[in-house]
């Protein structure tokens, strides 16, 4: 079934699916969001699920695909206003881990694998990359650019694709 994310929040560990051949609201699990390899999810991303009736409706079972929203054309930060999707999918995907990251500031660092140095992490970026959230600790995958003030991610992806 494909659909698009209502609303997702890794706090109380569930969201909701809207499928796009209408009906009633999928439940997704943050179970199978993480058996997918990601923590979080942004809302209106598009998905490709497989689902199950229970007594209580509707429930995803097994995630096939994630597609970030669709955003606006434009940079979310100056750094980034010369960056072409070209040139985000040409640079090369580290493995890293978040530092930490607070939604409510909207950014948040990450190092990559075996260096000490911030990356540092916009929640323009995370939105654009299909994510609402990253906890600290988790394990994703980060492509970076040198910006005014240093490293920045340009684009953030679940832990599996950083390392297959």
């Amino acid at each position: 079934m494909t659909g698009q994310i209502k609303w997702f929040d890794p706090a109380k560990g569930f969201g909701f699916i809207i499928a796009d051949a209408g009906g009633s609201d999928i439940l997704l699990h943050a179970n199978v969001l993480r058996n997918y390899g990601q923590g979080s999810v942004a809302d209106g991303a598009q998905i490709t699920v497989a689902v199950q009736k229970t007594d209580r409706g509707l429930q995803a079972t097994e995630i096939f695909s994630i597609t970030p929203p669709v955003v606006q054309d434009g940079a979310p930060l100056g750094d980034m206003e010369e960056i072409s999707a070209e040139d985000i999918a040409n640079s090369p995907l580290q493995p890293a881990r978040v530092k930490w990251f607070d939604k409510g500031k909207g950014f948040g660092f990450a190092n990559a694998f075996g260096s000490s140095v911030d990356i540092f992490v916009h929640i323009e970026v995370l939105r654009r990359s299909g994510l609402s959230d990253l906890a600290t600790g988790e394990a994703v995958g980060v492509r970076t650019m040198e910006g005014k003030r240093g490293l920045m991610a340009i684009e953030i992806s679940s832990w599996d694709s950083a390392v297959s």
